[in-house]
């Protein structure tokens, strides 16, 4: 049996297993101003075999909303929403975290009222989905110092808020083209102030906003997610060199904070980066891995075996499968994912798959 069905302690917080399942947006948040529901309780609660689950990627303001019917935790209607969650993940003896995660420039002004933000004026290319249908990403409105600052404070106030929603702790989402990300890419950051102009100014935005995020709730409840080398949404991370030398820098920063996790969203061609990061890195290291098209299945956990990560985490296949850690350690039978059914909808691929004695 691979050591990834093992017990972890994560800083303090007891794992039954060292499989995790990965934030995935949902778009289901249909409750008054983008709340949590009940539907979005019992989808999660039947997940709570994973030894740690993230939750979906939550804006923690109203400007870092991205997509249509996707979460909040910046009100007091959606920390109470939340708190049905979180209690039901926690009656089934589950460990939840939460997912931080604004946009930038990849919203759009449809549902926000006004521009998306973004380190700097930089339009990306592509088109963003709203409910009348796809739309061409909007020029960004430059954050000034001061508003950076407060968008800092900003993560902080979530944080705070994800703990009182009853939240294990949280990830910051500094992967896939959104706001951290977009600091951390030279195409998207084009400032050159004391927050762009080199890989270590570049890479503030995230320190800063770790270090705001850890004095908030403290290290051992915050989680970074990362994703060296991934094109999402526009972002240009082409040149090697650049790459290497802007996450060393990031790495660098946020390791003496002492967070609970690092999570790398690894991408083709990175593995050696991968093993560098892990062996910089002090504290858990938490791999979703490049596989090619297939999902991650079974044969990732060797990876843990091995020692390349502490914890693998699951994406699509967790989707389909609410007992995946029961069905990994038996190596299947998988339910397929209904890739229809992934945003928005219903139930009906969403809560409605088997599990294996079902």
């Amino acid at each position: 049996m691979s050591t990834a069905f093992e017990s972890y302690d994560l800083s303090g917080t007891s794992l039954s297993n060292r499989i995790v399942m990965a934030p995935m947006t949902r778009s289901r948040a249909y409750g008054p101003g983008q709340s949590p529901t009940e539907l979005m309780a019992e989808y999660y609660a039947q997940r709570a075999s994973a030894g740690l689950i993230v939750a979906e990627g939550t804006q923690p303001s109203a400007i870092g909303q991205g997509y249509p019917d996707t979460p909040g935790v910046h009100t007091a209607e959606q920390i109470e929403a939340w708190r049905t969650v979180t209690d039901k993940v926690h009656a089934e003896g589950g460990v939840i975290f939460l997912q931080l995660m604004h946009t930038g420039r990849v919203g759009h002004s449809t549902w926000q009222g006004r521009k998306p933000v973004g380190p700097s004026a930089v339009q990306a290319k592509g088109q963003v989905y709203t409910h009348d249908g796809m739309k061409d990403f909007e020029v960004p409105q430059e954050l000034t110092a001061a508003e950076v600052e407060q968008t800092i404070a900003d993560y902080a106030d979530a944080a705070k808020n994800a703990i009182e929603a009853g939240f294990d702790g949280v990830e910051l989402h500094g992967a896939n083209g959104y706001l951290i990300h977009q600091f951390l890419a030279p195409n998207s950051n084009t400032r050159t102030d004391a927050w762009g102009g080199s890989p270590e100014g570049r890479a503030r935005f995230a320190v800063e906003t770790a270090k705001a995020v850890t004095d908030a709730i403290g290290a051992d409840k915050v989680g970074f997610r990362m994703s060296p080398g991934n094109p999402f949404n526009d972002i240009d991370e082409s040149d090697r060199a650049d790459v290497e030398a802007t996450y060393t820098a990031l790495i660098n920063g946020l390791a003496p904070l002492n967070l609970a996790y690092l999570h790398q969203m690894e991408v083709g061609g990175y593995r050696d980066f991968t093993v560098q990061a892990r062996k910089a890195w002090p504290t858990t290291f938490i791999l979703s891995p490049f596989t090619g098209q297939e999902p991650t299945g079974p044969g990732e956990l060797q990876l843990v075996d091995d020692g390349t990560a502490d914890l693998i985490a699951y994406g699509a296949l967790f989707l389909a499968n609410p007992d995946l850690p029961a069905r990994l350690a038996q190596n299947g039978p998988f339910n397929t994912p209904d890739q229809a059914k992934y945003f928005g909808g219903d139930h009906t691929g969403y809560t409605d798959y088997p599990t294996l004695n079902a």
